[in-house]
């Protein structure tokens, strides 16, 4: 027989085992005048590479055995239907604490082996059901399996809807926020301009220079340049605050 299949597994009909080589492969469901053999694969990590099987042979008699990376019969095959679950339960829950992007992102990378294991998992025993349409055990696995694969999707589908929410929100606040410093610019701007005339001109005429203005009705002419400067100022400001309105 193939070594993915147990030695001492006698009477397991030798066209499935002709079809192993020397791992146990895909998840799929294989039948042989009565005798199921459904090939599944333990609960994947983010990170692992290859994959581990676990073997399920069912007897024409509605015996069961278990083999590769679990041991038992078809309590092991429940056992394994219940550790997909908790990995889901557990990425629900890391799911419902998560805030930021990068929970979300973690959530997904950690989500996205298992749905496509679930999937293939919940396929398999779909295939063992309708090989052997009148097992309830099987029907009742099948249900469970297709429970996970379901739940597996949902968090993937709710983490994405998650991150692309965070994602966006964060825009917003970019968004917002460049909006904020523009109008701060502008106002700046407009500030500057109205005081720029009246420096400009008040740096001219403080210079130590004889211009004759200083024994001419000093008060009078001071408040005459103060009023000329912050008139040009006016039509500066007024001339910028256009500019920008026609940008907008």
């Amino acid at each position: 027989m193939a070594k993915v299949i147990p030695a001492n597994w006698d009477g397991f009909p030798q066209a499935i085992a002709d079809r192993f080589g020397s791992q146990a492969g895909r998840q799929r469901a294989m039948v042989h005048e009565g005798h199921l053999l459904i090939v599944a694969h333990v609960p994947p990590g983010p990170d692992d590479l290859d994959r581990k099987g676990a073997l399920f042979w069912r007897h024409p008699t509605g015996t069961w055995k278990a083999a590769g990376a679990v041991k038992g019969g078809l309590n092991a095959l429940k056992e394994l239907i219940a550790a997909y679950k908790a990995k889901a339960v557990e990425l629900e829950q890391q799911l419902d604490q998560a805030k930021r992007a990068a929970a979300y992102f973690k959530v997904l990378n950690d989500v996205a082996p298992l749905v496509r294991s679930a999937r293939n998992f919940h396929k398999a025993i779909q295939d063992a059901r309708e090989a052997i349409p009148k097992d309830a055990e099987i029907i009742a696995l099948r249900d469970q399996a297709y429970e996970v694969e379901r739940m597996m999707e949902l968090i993937q589908s709710d983490a994405k809807a998650g991150l692309e929410f965070t994602t966006a929100k964060r825009a917003e606040e970019q968004a917002e926020l460049a909006e904020h410093i523009a109008q701060s610019s502008h106002r700046l701007n407009l500030i500057a301009a109205l005081f720029l005339p009246i420096s400009a001109i008040g740096a001219v005429f403080g210079v130590n220079m004889a211009h004759g203005l200083e024994t001419k009705g000093a008060p009078y002419v001071f408040w005459a340049f103060v009023a000329i400067a912050f008139l040009i100022g006016f039509f500066v400001r007024a001339a910028i605050a256009k500019k920008e309105s026609a940008k907008q």
